[in-house]
């Protein structure tokens, strides 16, 4: 075996290059497969509440791999872990647009899931040992464009790819870029020192007990997080059960996790201030980004009328402001107090859910476009000081149980706050029209006025008179619905400002690490 040494064999920017493109491929592919999922319907001839399988059966096995990618790249190898992640994504997708049927495709999509869901912390915890710490925030700055641009950029994308060719290709592009990457991978990464001497202190010992109850405990809470709107959550038997079996579950495995020698999730490394702090972060921060990208497009195509594509289009001039202050970011972190620039970042995310209440039954798509993009302005002063902060005071053997604790923190909060903002705007849009209706009666002079205007134009359109009052009636139910939806909306954008203002003092509760300190945590590098 070639001798390991400390110091990266190539340029730390080639590295950082070669693991962001199979983790860019991913995290793209998995906002492509939304904007599809009604064309996959169609074309193999399933319901579209059968067709959100194709996503959960993807969200689930995901989820599942994530908490366990840690133990996994210490257990095999980390590059060897990497590399199979690859080859698994890369060889499921192409199984994908070849699937001829649902189960086919839901039967893929687990594998496909089960190899994503290792590269984002694979590539973490590599970034981590490449770069020194004073370099870390310019290299997480690559990361982040791969976590945070991807989802931007990934339902214009998808939509042009569904509207001008077919759903397969959403897989088969996927193919060459898997490649690609792993060739590069095989050249360019190796594992350190530490990975391997990790590797062989650990042995063969196995938490069966743990990883039984990750599998169970986050893969059925996944389910119930994704299903539980669609099922009206505890109404339904399946939901009651499937969180009964979550909740068990993930109480037996926080106490096994914690009290067992070797555990597959390193959770008493939250005991540590800034790495704690920094998983509150990440959590929230996947919320707001989750969120936010879910409800926009959502607005544009429900309300507005938008094409998938077309509201792709009003997203992606986020991407690119999102891909400019990825650099700038790195900079400002580097530059001054971490903790104050997460602070900065949590004011402007804050402010911009706040401005997004602005939003009309007929706003414009250049209003919309700068909404967009004042929202994401805040994001990467969020990201790269926490990625960098999560690091400090931690010894380099735990770095790939960092990134692997970092990401779970965030794609849970992605898919509670998907959940939890899916409910909240059902439910609140149902509130909001039940209290517009019942000032629409006799009784209130401006609706009599409105009304008979209604009538008048029904009838100078052609309508008999018998008729215009029922026109009037459908005319008054639509207007009633596109106000209910904006208010939904409007509130929904409310809540996610309060959560992000809450968190502004939160950085404050994390220690700044002195240059000494966080070169003192990583060792020589």
């Amino acid at each position: 075996m070639a001798q390991i040494t400390d110091r990266p064999r190539f340029n730390p920017w080639v590295i950082a290059m070669t693991v962001t493109l199979a983790t860019f491929m991913e995290v793209l592919d998995t906002s492509i497969a939304n904007v599809a999922l009604p064309h996959i319907a169609g074309n193999l001839g399933a319901t579209a509440d059968e067709s959100t399988w194709v996503q959960t059966s993807y969200l689930v096995s995901n989820a599942i791999i994530l908490p366990m990618s840690g133990w996994l790249s210490t257990r095999v190898g980390r590059k060897r872990f990497y590399m199979t992640c690859v080859v698994l994504f890369t060889l499921s997708s192409m199984l994908c647009g070849l699937a001829t049927s649902l189960p086919m495709l839901i039967l893929f999509r687990v594998l496909q899931g089960l190899g994503g869901g290792g590269l984002g912390p694979s590539e973490q915890a590599i970034l981590a040992d490449t770069f020194t710490p004073e370099q870390r925030n310019m290299g997480f700055a690559i990361y982040g464009m791969a976590i945070v641009v991807a989802p931007a950029i990934g339902p214009t994308l998808g939509g042009w790819i569904t509207d001008n060719y077919s759903w397969h290709w959403i897989f088969f592009i996927n193919v060459p870029i898997g490649i690609i990457s792993l060739l590069l991978t095989q050249r360019v990464v190796h594992d350190p020192p530490h990975v391997l001497e990790a590797r062989q202190r650990r042995g063969d010992s196995t938490d069966y007990f743990g990883i039984t109850t990750i599998v169970l405990g986050v893969g059925f809470l996944q389910y119930v997080l994704d299903k539980g709107e669609q099922l009206e959550w505890f109404d339904s038997g399946v939901i009651r059960i499937a969180s009964a079996v979550a909740a068990l579950s993930l109480v037996a495995m926080i106490w096994r996790e914690w009290t067992y020698a070797h555990p597959v999730i390193e959770l008493r490394l939250l005991c540590k201030r800034n790495f704690a702090s920094a998983t509150v972060s990440n959590f929230t921060l996947g919320m707001v980004l989750n969120g936010s990208t879910i409800l926009i497009p959502q607005f544009l195509q429900l309300q507005l009328g938008y094409t998938a594509e077309r509201a792709g289009w009003a997203l992606s001039p986020g991407g690119i402001a999102l891909a400019v202050l990825m650099p700038v970011a790195g900079i400002l972190g580097s530059k001054f107090d971490p903790r104050k620039v997460i602070a900065v970042g949590f004011l402007l995310t804050s402010a911009s859910m706040f401005w997004m209440m602005r939003i009309t039954p007929d706003i414009d798509f250049t209003h919309i476009v700068w909404m967009r993009i004042f929202q994401v302005v805040g994001l990467p002063l969020i990201f790269i000081p926490i990625s960098t902060l999560a690091y400090v005071g931690m010894r380099q053997q735990d770095n790939n149980q960092v990134s692997g604790i970092s990401n779970f923190a965030r794609n849970l909060g992605g898919a509670v706050g998907t959940s939890f903002l899916v409910t909240y705007l059902t439910r609140h849009r149902q509130i909001s029209r039940v209290e517009l209706a019942s000032h629409l009666h006799r009784g209130n002079p401006f609706f009599d006025r409105y009304f008979s205007a209604l009538q008048q134009s029904a009838v100078l359109t052609g309508s008999s008179v018998a008729d215009a009052g029922q026109h009037a009636l459908a005319q008054l139910q639509q207007i009633v619905d596109a106000q209910a939806n904006v208010l939904a909306y409007i509130s929904a954008f409310f809540v996610l400002g309060v959560i992000v203002a809450l968190l502004i003092p939160l950085p404050f509760l994390m220690k700044r690490p002195s240059s000494n300190e966080m070169t003192a945590s990583q060792g020589m590098h």
